[in-house]
């Protein structure tokens, strides 16, 4: 008898925690367990800005897939739509191959991407904060710009080289600014010839506050760590359009500047859109037993699905966090084990633990269990958080061990420049690619079924 076939899509904290438990809990005899991911490594998400910051190494946070799962075929590519009907998925290879995997069992977690918008400018100039890449890259051009202004001769240029622009009022924009604005402000130590002053970093919302989901009394805290370190904030405004060497807001000024972090927001992956499934909000529309209505044997689960939020009640969905997604990536593997051992599937409901954001050095504002802490006391509680998150232990004392030696030693202002000749932007690193219409997938699947 052939084993039933699971096919994951996307290596995120949902996917790679199911299939962690399932790998587990079923016997080997029981199912078949895929991955389709295009990387070899999970990715810490919450920790990217201490990458960008020079803080923590780019391994600290990728968790190498092949060591974590251990019975799981990994297919090196991305999904790039599902024939829900066949039970098919057409996969693109890294290698450019198009392949079509038939399944029994589905769990979409292909995550999101940064959520844009028609900015003029904004792909082709900003710089993104969602993959270990764009991270890694932040960094290089960063101090980059540091170099440069340290250089020339022209101060307009000097100036709008030191003048830094983060987008996002959110956990990624105000950690990822937060971080940085350390990293500048110790490496201007090293410049004799840059005056500290001249480092701005501006960071700019629509949102009339700073981190909404803590309150506004954490919201403000924040907001005043940060403007003791120089932080300018533009809160009720966006960016009108952006260049190589100006951003204009929609308030009618214009900055100087040659660097624009973009963290407005997520957007679930393209891939939903290829189901022809309801949505809800762009993500897929999820049961509370993590099952897409009217796609028999399809899961969804993370930043991709719209899934109830049964602890809030009425017509909540759960937010597309790393907390969610872990535990929701374990309920749906109890639920798909349920279904093929032929018992009732189980709803998702977990309340929320509560929100942390590491600001750098000694300065955090933290929410665990509804109790509002900051300074210390919420870095204390931020770290250990993000540690027991942490899904291996190579992981987190890799983590440990990068804080630790920076806490004594300080930051090193080195850029690798390996990826100098490429710009870097949302369109170089985020750009998707091909996604199929439901139409060209069922074309795709039965083509390839036919060819197989």
């Amino acid at each position: 008898m052939t084993r039933p076939r699971i096919l994951v899509v996307g290596a995120g904290f949902a996917g790679v925690e199911c299939l962690n438990r399932l790998e587990r809990k079923l016997s080997p005899g029981e199912a078949e367990l895929v991955l389709v991911s295009p990387s070899d490594y999970q990715l810490y998400l919450p920790l990217l800005p201490h990458v960008a910051a020079g803080v923590l190494t780019p391994q600290s946070v990728a968790v190498s897939l092949r060591r974590r799962l251990r019975h799981t075929r990994i297919i090196p590519g991305g999904a790039i739509g599902i024939d829900a009907k066949a039970k098919v998925c057409v996969i693109r290879k890294v290698t450019g191959e198009v392949v079509a995997e038939p399944y029994d069992q589905l769990v979409l977690s292909a995550g999101s991407t940064t959520r844009t918008f028609d900015i003029p400018g904004l792909t082709t100039h900003a710089r993104g904060m969602k993959s270990l890449a764009e991270a890694a890259y932040l960094r290089d051009h960063v101090i980059a710009q540091l170099d440069i202004a340290a250089a020339t001769t022209d101060a307009a240029e000097r100036a709008a080289r030191l003048q830094f622009v983060v987008v996002g009022g959110g956990y990624a924009g105000t950690e990822t600014a937060a971080c940085l604005q350390r990293l500048t402000s110790a490496a201007a130590k090293r410049y004799p010839r840059l005056d500290h002053a001249l480092i701005k970093w501006h960071l700019v919302d629509v949102a009339p506050r700073l981190l909404p989901e803590l309150g506004e009394k954490l919201g403000e805290k924040a907001m005043a760590m940060l403007r003791r370190r120089g932080v300018e904030f533009s809160l009720g405004t966006s960016v009108a359009s952006v260049d190589a060497t100006s951003v204009k807001l929609t308030d009618g000024r214009t900055l100087a500047s040659h660097t624009l972090i973009w963290t407005a927001g997520v957007a679930a992956s393209p891939l939903v859109a290829t189901l022809g499934a309801k949505t809800v909000r762009g993500r897929l529309a999820a049961t509370a037993q993590l099952t897409v209505p009217g796609c028999d044997g399809l899961f969804a689960a993370g930043d991709a699905a719209a899934v109830p939020d049964l602890a809030k009640g009425g017509d909540a969905i759960c937010p597309p966090t790393a907390q969610h997604s872990q535990r929701q990536g374990r309920a749906m593997a109890d639920n798909i084990m349920a279904r093929l051992r032929g018992t009732p599937l189980k709803p998702y409901l977990h309340k929320d633990m509560g929100l942390v954001v590491d600001l750098g050095g000694k300065d955090a504002v933290s929410k665990p269990l509804g109790i509002e802490l900051h300074g210390l006391p919420a870095q204390a509680v931020a770290r250990g958080y993000h540690l027991m998150a942490l899904p291996t232990f190579t992981a987190r004392t890799r983590v440990m061990t990068n804080w630790a030696l920076n806490a004594v030693a300080g930051n090193d202002f080195v850029r690798t420049d390996f990826q100098a000749r490429r710009e870097g932007t949302l369109h170089d690193f985020e750009s998707p690619g091909a996604y199929l219409t439901p139409d060209q997938v069922r074309e795709h699947s039965k083509a390839l079924i036919t060819k197989a």
